[in-house]
């Protein structure tokens, strides 16, 4: 559920109308709603709460600094996978004694970051990575808390970009492999052995994939703790899936009934990391419209919102619901909404039954709060957009819109002077 509502014709959020946002702040424009965001946490961290748990929001699918302040503050933890998504869950307030450490490419400078911060524990994607881990730990004069990330090779059933728990996926280390891996991290001088993480995928809408990986997890941790190691953490990733179309995801609560008798048998803490079941539904994407366009094979509703500001529709081919803020009278058309970037591939929806919303009037993307801004971009030299918080009946601007300026920040400007070429230090 979410607070998206219409009330007299027009979208709200919340207790806001999202025309008079738009008015106000401009668009393109990120939009989320407080409650939503607040609603959905308890709902999924609450349904763990029969067990000792740390819910670890995944940053990578919306980082604002303000929505992970409000998140540190409801006590969540955060999943991180790089040395930026490490300053940023520091910045908003996060202890980092609740904060996980993912991804396979971890460099020796964001091992040492994270060592020094005090994190709760690195999840380790391969055998080279464990090594460095030792390595830069002991140049540190610091112990390491690591678990063992394991591909279990398990079908998702979800897009093949976003299953990570594949035999043929990038991510974690081959069910067969564990074990020799587990032994070799027991002898390594400055590691600590303290847990086990798992994670199959993203937007998955069925709990049997999650049933099968917890039941390989418990059966490789019963074997792990056979040689001899103290598994405190059992960390099952997150990927519970939301509703976009007609999707019917399972709730928080039916995951857990299902995979919490597993869960208590192994007697340890257990680690989420929900990222889109938090922020996925609190989250729209407002874009005014700038055109409409007829040809003989297409129409088109042409946006000041592109692939540079949602991209999952052009890499995904996923499927955002697009609505008008106010009520459209007249025919419904079937087109494509289109932004203004110079790609065929930029759409936000194709072949769309929708009215022919009138220039200057504006349409929302729902459920744009995960991975919208967090992957958007300044491409064809596009500023980024605004994002606001709403809470109740009033708002505030969590990141300012971009500007020119900001456009060029960093690079050498000719009108400075000449550039500074230089030979390297090293040869």
């Amino acid at each position: 559920m979410n607070h998206f509502h219409v009330r007299d014709d027009e979208l709200w959020c919340e207790e806001v109308p999202l025309r008079a946002l738009a008015q106000e702040c401009g668009t393109p424009l990120y939009v989320y709603s407080h409650a939503t965001l607040q609603r959905h946490f308890a709902a999924f961290d609450g349904a763990f709460a029969d067990v000792p748990h740390l819910t670890c929001y995944a940053v990578k699918a919306n980082s604002n600094l303000a929505l992970l302040g409000l998140l540190a503050g409801w006590g969540a933890g955060m999943d991180v996978v790089s040395g930026g998504e490490l300053f940023r869950a520091l910045r908003a307030g996060c202890d980092p004694k609740k904060i996980v450490y993912a991804g396979v490419g971890k460099t020796a400078r964001e091992i040492a970051e994270a060592l020094r911060a005090g994190i709760l524990m690195f999840n380790v994607e391969s055998l080279d990575e464990l090594r460095q881990i030792d390595r830069v730990a002991g140049e540190l004069g610091l112990r390491a808390p690591i678990a063992l990330r394991v591909n279990p090779a398990i079908d998702p059933l979800t897009h093949k970009y976003i299953a990570t728990g594949l035999k043929e996926s990038k991510f974690g280390i081959e069910a067969e492999k564990v074990l020799e891996t587990y032994r070799e991290a027991l002898t390594l001088g400055h590691v600590d052995v303290v847990g086990i993480h798992c994670h199959i995928g993203s937007q998955i809408t069925q709990v049997g994939p999650f049933r099968a990986a917890v039941d390989k997890i418990a059966e490789l941790v019963r074997e792990v703790r056979a040689l001899g190691a103290d598994l405190r953490h059992v960390d099952i990733g997150g990927g519970l899936g939301i509703n976009y179309n007609e999707e019917e995801p399972p709730e928080p609560g039916q995951l857990s009934a299902e995979i919490l008798p597993v869960l208590r048998e192994i007697g340890a803490t257990v680690v989420t990391e929900p990222g889109r079941v938090i922020v996925g539904n609190a989250g729209a994407l407002i874009a005014r419209v700038i055109y409409r366009k007829y040809t003989s094979a297409k129409s088109f509703l042409i946006v000041d919102a592109g692939m540079n500001d949602l991209v999952r529709p052009s890499l995904y081919g996923s499927y955002h619901r697009i609505v008008p803020l106010a009520k459209t009278p007249g025919t419904r058309w079937q087109m494509d909404v289109v932004g203004p970037i110079c790609e065929s591939g930029d759409f936000l929806a194709k072949d769309r039954e929708l009215p022919a919303v009138p220039p200057g009037e504006c349409v929302a993307v729902l459920s744009a709060g995960a991975y919208g801004f967090a992957m958007s971009s300044n491409y064809n030299s596009r500023p980024r957009a605004a994002e606001v918080l709403v809470r109740g009946g009033s708002y505030a601007v969590i990141r300012a819109r971009e500007g020119y300026e900001d456009l060029v920040r960093g690079e050498a400007a000719p009108a400075a002077g000449p550039l500074d070429f230089r030979a390297p230090a090293a040869r």
